[in-house]
């Protein structure tokens, strides 16, 4: 079970972090608790393996990047740890996963490139193929965003107010 304070913290991390030089401070004033109280919460949920992870999204249209291109590579598996940490270093890269092949889909790596324009999604993979020695990919270019929202565990305004 998860108290109130925990149900509270969980609501309003769900939420877009405000942009601000202390953006829990900002979240901890919304739920009438001090910004170590919060954090507090916060660390010890993340402790418990309640929250296992804290993410941000990027929401490129809105910093200039009109083109983006999930990028699936084919990469040898002795290869996969090395390329993966290489391909994530690159400040054109927001995600870098690695899933398993598929029947007719052999890749095995998935980064998604984010530009100003398709051309230059394609010289960044170009540029990535080089660099790591990984030949074989496919680009796949985002046409319409349809749905983009996160997991919405509690909302703040379901939870009691202590």
């Amino acid at each position: 079970m998860l108290s109130e304070s925990e149900k509270k913290v969980i609501a309003f991390i769900q939420r877009d972090i405000p942009v601000v030089e202390r953006p829990f401070l900002a979240l901890a004033e919304q739920t009438d608790m001090t910004e170590t109280e919060f954090l507090s919460v916060l660390n010890d949920l993340c402790q418990r393996g309640v929250i296992r992870r804290l993410g941000a999204t990027l929401r490129h249209q809105k910093s200039g990047f009109e083109a983006n291109a999930m990028t699936a590579w084919r990469v040898a598996e002795n290869r996969i740890e090395e390329v993966g940490q290489k391909m994530a270093s690159y400040r054109e890269i927001s995600h870098c996963y690695r899933r398993n092949p598929a029947p007719g889909w052999p890749y095995n790596l998935y980064t998604m490139i984010h530009a100003r324009d398709e051309a230059s999604c394609i010289e960044i993979a170009r540029k990535i193929s080089v660099e790591t020695d990984v030949g074989d990919y496919e680009l796949l270019f985002s046409r319409k965003e349809m749905k983009k929202t996160s997991m919405e565990y509690f909302r703040d305004d379901e939870v009691d107010p202590d």
